[in-house]
């Protein structure tokens, strides 16, 4: 049996029985082909199956499906409605249904994964089981572990890992673990400090470290906080930019949990005084994963985090990233040009590093050479250059920086302006005839110029090197599934009456939390942008050193609209709430 991500057809038998070691569009129980259902329904041309088939029968391990899946060529719903109707079965909308908890009991998390499949409820007919596609072997072998009638349904890939993830928790037997820690912690306490038994990957603080991080990639936090709090060691995950409390275990686990993580960091376990670095590199429920470690000492003991990127997560593009229409135009437009530099702003986890990747992918092409230089590299381009700060080896932004301009550079990007050096040698390459993207911390697009100028670039430079400048934040969008209009607090309407911004008759949402948003009432995030172009306007005002404030007023009488506006326009069309616009976009004097 071979378990096939991009849906699972049946072996195809009598005359195209040739082709059943090969990857194809396999017969279906009415003699319809997996292709053929697409070119009949519009979804693809015949030139595209033919070369997509192609490219599976390359490749033993990958199906049709999968291959246009990659291609782009149809969606996941797509390739679910094709199998649907190939196999006679319905269709199930995941993100709408919370599985019973007395069927997913009958199947193990292991099996779930390995062969694709996800008990849904029971009934009078059998258990209900989404899964991709149907294989005999697998519907036999389920059948089997269930023991019970199974009764498939279809679901997208992409949902039902989803699915998978919120029905097992990865921490569901972690009090076992931390029983089995407590009672092995008077003989560890016996030996040296230096944590013989995290030698052992049956051991349970072990386990433990490994159920933490696989529930934070599993529940999309993008960093895990390991905090001693007293007698308890407390454990949030950060989701959506908001930190979550998810487990509350004993402080005596505390010294060994951070060992082990830096183990795995290749960090230090005997230094628990001064702050540290380091990265791990795993996988986990088959997705690879790096994980950036920082350890510091607090009151209590040392505090641990890990900031976890997904790297089977592709890099948004500039459409998915939020940006209004308007802005997205002329943010494009600002770069094709030839030369000049273009800055992303805004504070720390405000999707710079995001923005900056989608800016790539419009402008890289075969006839340009694009080099960057990032700490770290987040995803890696495969037709673009990247280098890896590594302080250690010498290789910092200053020095990688002008490493690049003698390797004949059209585009650089600098992952971030940290210091005078790397500002000033950015600015030269933007003079010199380069495009280059950079990010820098500050609260908005004005200050962000006043920002290179007080680490000690001149005026006269800036205005001739800066193109423009982008700030940003992120907000959390309400939940689609349970948002619900409500009446502004006290506090909020004075908030909307001070922005000064014409609502007219809107009706605000919140979520009020379900299963899907997992009781959050939010889910995912989106961006909100100002772009500030370098006008002769600003130019001027720039020269003569005018407040930050100044600049902003006549940006926005140019046309440009301030993050606050932004983020009320969101609130105002449903997108968020604005509690979460007082929580993420305020600005003084926007």
């Amino acid at each position: 049996m071979r378990h096939r991500r991009g849906g699972q057809e049946e072996a195809p038998t009598g005359p195209d029985r040739a082709n059943a070691d090969s990857p194809g569009l396999d017969i279906a129980p009415d003699g319809m082909r997996l292709g053929e259902i697409l070119l009949r329904t519009g979804r693809l041309k015949e030139a595209d199956v033919l070369l997509s088939l192609n490219d599976a029968r390359r490749s033993a391990d990958r199906r049709l499906g999968e291959v246009l899946l990659t291609r782009g060529l149809i969606t996941e719903l797509d390739l679910a409605e094709a199998l649907a109707q190939q196999s006679s079965l319905e269709i199930v909308d995941l993100e709408t249904i919370e599985p019973q908890a007395s069927a997913i009991a009958l199947l193990p998390e292991a099996d779930a994964r390995v062969y694709g499949a996800l008990p849904l409820a029971l009934n009078e007919t059998g258990v209900i089981v989404a899964t991709t596609g149907i294989d005999k072997v697998v519907h036999a072998k389920l059948e089997n572990i269930i023991g019970q009638p199974v009764v498939f349904r279809i679901a997208t890939v992409s949902a039902l890992r989803q699915a998978i993830d919120g029905a097992y928790s990865a921490v569901a037997g972690i009090e076992d673990k931390l029983r089995k820690f407590e009672a092995q912690d008077g003989l560890r306490r016996e030996h040296s400090r230096s944590d013989v038994a995290l030698a052992s990957q049956d051991a349970p603080v072990v386990q433990v470290a490994q159920m933490i991080i696989t529930q934070g990639l599993r529940d999309r936090a993008s960093d895990v906080h390991i905090e001693p709090n007293g007698e308890r060691i407390r454990v949030r995950y950060r989701i959506d930019g908001a930190l979550h409390d998810t487990l509350d275990l004993p402080g005596s686990i505390g010294p060994a949990l951070v060992s082990r993580v830096k183990v795995l960091a290749g960090m230090n376990i005997v230094e628990r005084r001064r702050a540290q670095d380091g990265q791990i590199s795993m996988v986990i429920d088959d997705r690879p994963v790096d994980i950036r470690v920082a350890t510091s000492a607090v009151v209590g003991g040392e505090k641990v985090v890990l900031r976890l990127l997904d790297k089977s997560r592709s890099a948004l593009t500039l459409e998915q990233l939020g940006m209004p229409d308007a802005t997205a135009k002329n943010y494009v437009s600002l770069l094709r040009a030839p030369y000049g530099m273009v800055i992303c702003a805004g504070p720390t986890g405000s999707g710079k590093t995001t923005t900056l990747y989608g800016s790539l992918g419009k402008v890289n092409s075969a006839d340009r050479n694009v080099m960057t230089i990032e700490d770290p590299v987040e995803y890696v381009f495969p037709s673009i250059n990247q280098i890896q700060i590594n302080e250690a080896a010498g290789i910092t932004f200053a020095g990688g920086l002008r490493s690049i301009l003698r390797q004949d550079p059209d585009i650089i990007l600098v992952g971030e302006m940290r210091d005078v050096e790397t500002a000033r040698i950015a600015v030269q390459s933007a003079l010199t005839g380069h495009f280059v993207l950079s990010s820098l911390h500050s609260t908005d697009a004005a200050s962000a110029l006043h920002r290179l100028i007080d680490m000690g670039i001149e005026s006269f430079l800036v205005v001739s090197s800066v193109s423009a400048v982008v700030a940003q934040r992120l907000v959390r969008r309400v939940c689609g599934r349970c948002k619900a209009p409500y009446t502004p607090s006290t506090e909020e309407t004075a908030f909307l009456r001070a922005t000064g911004v014409p609502r007219g008759r809107a009706e605000f949402v919140r979520g009020a939390g379900c299963n899907f948003c997992a009781q959050t009432g939010y889910r995912d995030r989106i961006g909100v942008y100002e772009l500030l172009p370098m006008t002769t306007a600003i130019r001027d005002l720039v020269i003569d050193h005018a407040t930050a404030e100044e600049v902003r007023e006549v940006a926005r009488k140019e046309g440009m609209s301030t993050l606050l506006e932004e983020g009320v326009r969101l609130a105002v069309s449903g997108v968020t709430d604005i509690a979460e616009i007082m929580r993420s976009v305020y600005v003084a004097g926007a």
